[in-house]
């Protein structure tokens, strides 16, 4: 029959019994599920990570304006990664940029939610802040 009408003989599912084959035009079908899957893609989210850096002792005027940038990337969609930064002894201050990024997660709570606690990595301490969806 797919002779008579110039067309392929494609096996859809092999587990099935009997096997289940069906009459098309092979070309035209791989071409579509290139086109699907290629839809797909471009449809897929990517994700965007800001990025915000404090030091240990941030005065307030530049805390409410880094946290201003971050609700605004939060309302976008982006991820937030903020981190202090310790220069040189400034690392016996840990606990102070510890208290000042759980702060700014609180300060954040209605934007985003933290995806990962401050945890000291090197000369960083680092917290992950993902968007909150919206209904």
């Amino acid at each position: 029959m797919a002779e008579d009408q110039e067309l392929d003989l494609v096996e859809i599912s092999a587990a099935a019994d009997p096997p289940v084959c069906k009459i098309m035009d092979y070309q035209k079908f791989v071409y579509q599920q290139k086109k699907k899957a290629k839809e797909q893609k471009a449809n897929s989210s990517k994700v965007v990570i800001k990025e915000i850096r404090f030091g240990p002792q941030t005065d307030e005027h530049d805390f409410q304006f880094k946290l201003n940038h971050a609700k605004s990337f939060l309302q976008e969609g982006s991820k937030v990664k903020a981190y202090v930064f310790f220069r040189g002894r400034s690392i016996l201050f840990s606990e102070q940029g510890e208290k000042l990024l759980l702060r700014f997660a609180v300060e954040l709570e209605e934007y985003g939610k933290a995806e990962q606690m401050p945890k000291l990595e090197g000369k960083r301490m680092i917290m992950m802040i993902a968007p909150v969806k919206k209904k």
